[in-house]
């Protein structure tokens, strides 16, 4: 009895928190109907199925406004796990807390980002992060300490290293970006039971993947259980694929991860931000047929905005007709 008040704890904490993204307009009757549904993992998939997601928060509006064709479609999103990102600039811990907790309750391994360098985005549609190096350690240090010993799985600051390689981030700042990244990967790797991967961009961005080696290694990836690729990003899995063998083969065989949320039509030239007719891509997997991939994730929560482009709404907020048409194209 004690374990199944904890996990019902656990997913109302997560719901207060994740509900922050959801429009207004959802009540919170279909939020506690969509929290109450058991989620199961996909097939063959490892990982922790969040109920209260708002794909799952939508589903019930479109089921009580009778659109019932777009909310069986939307399925495809709500019933995958996708990874959480816990705000930035607040507090993680209970956000983190509650959905290791609920995972480990349900034997599955959560999926999350950590995503709070000072600097971040250079200001572009995710702009903000930790205030300081201080701050930024301290969050760090919260969301670890929240991991307990239960597993997860966590993907580093996306775009960081990336942004360093390609200049965005001013010159100034990169010894101490690599520097916390290296504190951060040493952190998390002191919770018995979690992975981290070190984000290594995409292979549209920093096209020659060796350009990545050294800033890699100054940022702690050899600390780390591998490198994470094409987070937010549309490259197909086997462009993917061989730009992480040949990275890996770099870095003496470091293991990586890839993020196949929305890569199922590859990318469209010259759009990164919200381009119209993508499609879902491969659902989260371990079974991956490459022994140095260890996982096919969907990092990047689908229908969740890449920023105020192409009609958006701001970044990470909620888009239910950009999820829908995700959905619909992914034919799955």
């Amino acid at each position: 009895m004690p374990r199944i008040i904890h996990t019902l704890t656990a997913l109302t904490v997560l719901g207060l928190t994740a509900g922050c993204t959801a429009g207004a307009d959802v009540d919170r009757a279909s939020v506690a109907g969509a929290a109450s549904r058991a989620a199961g993992p996909a097939p063959g998939s490892p990982f922790w199925v969040d109920p209260d997601t708002p794909a799952a928060r939508q589903i019930e509006a479109w089921r009580r406004e009778g659109r019932l064709e777009d909310a069986r479609a939307l399925r495809r999103i709500a019933d995958r796990p996708a990874a959480l990102w816990p705000a930035g600039e607040t507090d993680p811990a209970p956000r983190v807390r509650a959905a290791t907790a609920a995972a480990e309750a349900a034997g599955r391994t959560a999926v999350l980002v950590a995503y709070d360098i000072p600097h971040r985005d250079c200001g572009q549609h995710s702009a903000g992060g930790a205030a300081d190096a201080g701050a930024y350690l301290a969050w760090i240090d919260r969301f670890a300490g929240a991991l307990g010993d239960s597993g997860a799985l966590v993907v580093l600051e996306p775009d960081a290293v990336a942004h360093i390689v390609d200049g965005c981030t001013p010159a100034e700042y990169h010894a101490e970006r690599e520097r916390l990244l290296g504190e951060a990967v040493r952190r998390f790797k002191r919770q018995p039971n979690t992975k981290v991967y070190l984000d290594a961009g995409n292979p549209s961005w920093i096209k020659d993947p060796l350009r990545l080696v050294e800033p890699l290694r100054r940022a702690g990836v050899d600390a780390a259980d591998g490198f994470a690729l094409n987070v937010s990003n549309f490259q197909t899995d086997a462009v993917t694929r061989a730009y992480g063998l040949e990275l890996s083969r770099a870095l003496g065989g470091k293991h990586f991860v890839v993020d196949s949320s929305r890569n199922g039509n590859g990318p469209l030239p010259g759009v990164w931000c919200n381009p119209p007719g993508r499609a879902l891509g491969t659902p989260p997997t371990t079974d991956t047929g490459e022994p140095a991939l260890d996982a096919y994730l969907w990092v990047k929560r689908p229908g969740e905005s890449d920023g105020t482009c192409d009609g958006g709404p701001r970044a990470g907020d909620w888009w239910p007709e950009y999820a829908l048409a995700l959905a619909r194209n992914s034919g799955s």
